[in-house]
């Protein structure tokens, strides 16, 4: 399933990813979530007057550009299904149903007591993912230039990872570690993919994270082997 340059290679490739039957969010499992654009230009919704007059429940709305210098004003027009407190605006994103790999997922829950007078928002459970973003250039996606997709495989960058999914899309994706964000764990957020990666899979895959943040893998992680035998091949 994977070729011979690959990352997956100093690994059994074929207990890369392994069938998972649990339900629960656990690190390493593939999920699905709507991931946002990360490069779009956000807009701000607002309501600017009531679709008829006398109801509080519809509204006509004005979509603009977000700006983070634009002056905010609060907004007095009562609209029941779009009430903010001081401080909230609504923003629109474009967004996009995408394979999530989970990788942080086992938080200490905050105790009953200590939630007490407080917005659920601000203890709300989530989980960490990267997503995957398909590198195909088969005309119905831009996808990733070739040359490039060569030297994500080689493990060149430590933001992006090449692999091939277990399930059905691209032939081959590219895992964007530079993208990580929180998932909420309400049961209409996301959807498992019935797959998760290997324990020595992931173990790896926390290398790259190592690399990513602190400017290093650990001194006995495979990654330096395999990447002295690309130098060595590929010069």
């Amino acid at each position: 399933m994977f070729p011979d340059d690959s990352v997956h290679s100093i690994i059994s490739p074929s207990s890369w990813w392994e069938e998972a039957e649990t339900e629960n969010l656990e690190r390493g499992c593939l999920i699905y979530a709507f991931i946002p654009h990360v490069d779009q230009v956000p807009y701000t919704i607002k309501p600017v007057g009531r679709s008829q007059a006398e109801r509080h429940d519809s509204a006509k709305l004005n979509i603009a550009p977000l700006r983070m210098k634009d002056r905010r004003t609060k907004e007095d027009l009562p609209v029941a299904a779009m009430a903010l407190h001081d401080g909230e605006l609504w923003t629109a994103y474009r967004a996009k149903k995408r394979p999530c790999l989970v990788l942080g997922s086992d938080f200490p829950a905050v105790n009953d007591k200590l939630r007490r007078d407080m917005p659920k928002k601000s203890t709300a459970p989530t989980v960490i993912v990267a997503p995957y973003y398909g590198s195909d250039q088969d005309g119905t996606r831009a996808g990733y230039n070739p040359e490039l997709v060569e030297r994500i495989r080689h493990a060149e960058y430590p933001q992006f990872f090449w692999d091939k999914l277990p399930i059905y899309g691209p032939k081959e994706s590219i895992l964007r570690l530079d993208h990580i964000q929180p998932v909420g764990t309400q049961f209409n957020s996301y959807e498992l993919a019935k797959y998760r990666l290997s324990e020595n899979a992931m173990e790896l895959m926390d290398d790259l994270l190592q690399w990513l943040i602190w400017g290093g893998v650990p001194t006995d992680s495979l990654i330096l082997d395999y990447r002295k035998e690309i130098e060595s091949t590929f010069g």
